[in-house]
């Protein structure tokens, strides 16, 4: 297994385009993890550069194609929404909104939310009747 880690760090920069320094430190910043094998890191490295070039493929394969030649950010917000595959990248990917549109909505958020502590406070009152 030296031998493989030994051959392996020597050409590891050709196989993967990720920064396996960069890699390790997000790994390391998970509280589970002590260390982190070579082998681990690279096989990390590899498996998340093939899932992001996937994403970027299979986006702009279904994109909307508002832009021709182009993988835009909503090619893959849309994506994350549509794709069973993706929807776990939703919460990241989220779909643009304009900052007027995000207002109302939280303003309709507050709105439903008043109302609906009206409806408890008003059954805890039928509540106590009893």
């Amino acid at each position: 297994a030296e031998m493989a880690t030994a051959r392996l760090s020597g050409t590891e920069n050709r196989l993967v385009s990720l920064p396996l320094s960069r890699i390790r430190v997000i790994m390391k910043s998970s509280p589970e993890v002590s260390s982190i094998n070579q082998d681990a890191l690279f096989l990390t490295a590899k498996a998340t550069e093939l899932f992001v070039q996937y994403l970027a493929t299979y986006s702009y394969k279904h994109g909307r194609g508002k832009e021709k030649n182009a993988l835009t950010y909503t090619d893959l917000s849309h994506t994350a929404e549509e794709c069973e595959t993706f929807q776990f990248l939703a919460d990241i990917l989220p779909k643009k909104i304009l900052a007027s549109k995000y207002l109302k909505m939280l303003e309709k958020e507050k709105r439903d939310g008043e109302v609906r502590e009206d409806d408890d406070e008003a059954e805890e009152e039928e509540d106590e009747d009893k």
